[in-house]
């Protein structure tokens, strides 16, 4: 029988105009310590894993554990905000603007960030993020994780100022039923050949659509692949440059469109997650371990029948034309913290211990930032994955995470991922040309960074 995963401030203001919450240097360990772990967050996945996976941590609502709980005598306060409309960064950037005269129950001990504005609180000159050094947390600490997700958080000095415990390495997800029906196999390695790049996946697209199949939900699922593998940065000597594969993707991806191939439909939208209800009606989207786990259904193991391909087991991951990354959770320790040496304890817990690694891997289904972990799951035979058929896909996950580059990070990210692909709809659905939406792109950028040229 096999083993089985469980599926189930602004800062954007001057950097000068923001106080270093406490002096540099590493912590003593004999000052005292605060009563009360405040922990900034957007949802409820890092208060499950706490719960689940930190030792002592007593829960106070089993239910829920967005409601806390406590570690020893202290009590565990989670500071749930929201992603939407920028809320959670809005809410973090003044909490932390006035953590220097907060009383020391209400200061931020912990936040988290994802990679499209980490560099925005790792910067050196900001200084709201801990180094972990100043922690006491050491590179032979980190030795284990994946460089990439370092480099995310890692300031202009190369100081670390956060630790990850996901790798979220990415690949293509495709519809076995519709491989079998179209390309007359679901054979892994014979989907691959088919999708291995872009002139491939293309042509693969015109079958898929003869057979009644959109390639793919939207065009916004391709992006990151080819975001990812941009020769040089959005940003460069503050001006705003557009990358040639952020020209090939607009291209491409108007292509499929014209093609009746895809839509432009939004990403997390009721017709983009249509496609993972069986027998489905898209051949593939892209996306990392917890897209499979999280997000496309329920897996057999749950009992619990939603009428998903995933239900069915009824996916398989291939790597696609190019490798990517997508998501992915950093903990930041705040200056000022009051808890450093518990601070401390979960950072090296929650994202270097090898046994809390595994276990949020086979029970989270996580693929987690530990090279010996994932070599471990990648080589045992007798693990595998429901959502994906059987298939073990850690060694996939593993290779993919050792090829990730993050030399090209800015701390602009986010405002020109969001304004090119909302440009770009315009172009896609014939309501502008391809200049009109670049001038609206740069406008939109423009907005949110004045600073900026083009």
């Amino acid at each position: 029988m096999k083993k089985r995963m469980k599926t189930m401030l602004s800062l954007t203001m001057a950097a000068s105009m923001v106080v270093p919450m406490i002096a540099a240097g590493p912590v003593a360990a004999e000052e005292a310590e605060g009563k009360v772990l405040n922990i900034e967050v957007w949802n409820n996945e890092f208060c499950n894993r706490i719960a689940a996976h930190y030792p002592g941590f007593e829960a106070n609502d089993p239910e829920d554990s967005t409601k806390g709980g406590k570690i020893g005598d202290v009590e565990v306060n989670f500071i749930v905000t929201n992603n939407q409309d920028n809320a959670y960064q809005t809410n973090l950037d003044e909490a932390l603007l006035a953590q220097a005269d907060a009383a020391a129950d209400d200061k931020i001990d912990i936040f988290l960030v994802e990679a499209d504005y980490a560099l925005k609180y790792t910067n050196a000159d900001v200084d709201v993020a801990m180094p972990l050094e100043d922690l006491g947390i050491t590179a032979d600490d980190l030795a284990k994780q994946y460089k990439y997700t370092q480099d995310v958080v890692t300031d202009a000095n190369g100081v670390i100022r956060g630790s990850s415990w996901q790798a979220c390495s990415a690949g293509l997800i495709f519809n076995r039923a519709i491989a079998k029906e179209v390309l007359g196999t679901d054979d892994l390695e014979e989907v691959q050949a088919a999708v291995a790049d872009w002139d491939a996946f293309n042509e693969t697209a015109a079958k898929m659509k003869d057979a009644g199949y959109n390639m793919i939900a939207t065009v916004n699922d391709t992006f990151r692949v080819y975001q990812n593998n941009m020769s040089a940065p959005w940003v460069q000597d503050g001006k705003v440059v557009i990358d040639d594969k952020m020209k090939q993707w607009a291209e491409d991806s108007k292509a499929l469109v014209d093609a009746g191939e895809t839509t432009t439909n939004d990403m997390w939208s009721d017709a983009w997650s249509a496609g993972f209800q069986a027998p489905g009606s898209v051949f593939c989207y892209f996306g990392p371990a917890w897209l499979i786990n999280f997000s496309m259904g329920n897996a057999p193991a749950t009992g619990e029948d939603d009428g998903s391909v995933a239900y069915q087991g009824g996916w398989g991951l291939v790597n696609g034309p190019e490798g990517f990354y997508w998501g992915g959770t950093w903990i930041c320790a705040a200056q000022g913290t009051d808890n450093p040496t518990l601070v401390k304890d979960i950072i090296l817990t929650m994202t270097t211990d090898n046994d809390v690694m595994k276990e949020i891997a086979v029970d989270d289904s996580d693929c987690v930032n530990n090279k010996e972990v994932l070599e471990e799951l990648a080589t045992d035979e007798e693990f595998g994955n429901d959502v994906l058929g059987g298939q073990n896909p850690y060694q996939m996950l593993a290779d993919g995470a050792e090829m990730i580059d993050m030399s090209n990070l800015t701390e602009y990210d986010q405002a020109c991922v969001e304004e090119f692909q909302q440009a770009m709809k315009n172009y896609f659905d014939g309501n502008a040309t391809y200049d009109e939406a670049v001038a609206q792109f740069q406008k939109g950028v423009g907005e949110k960074h004045p600073e900026l040229t083009f």
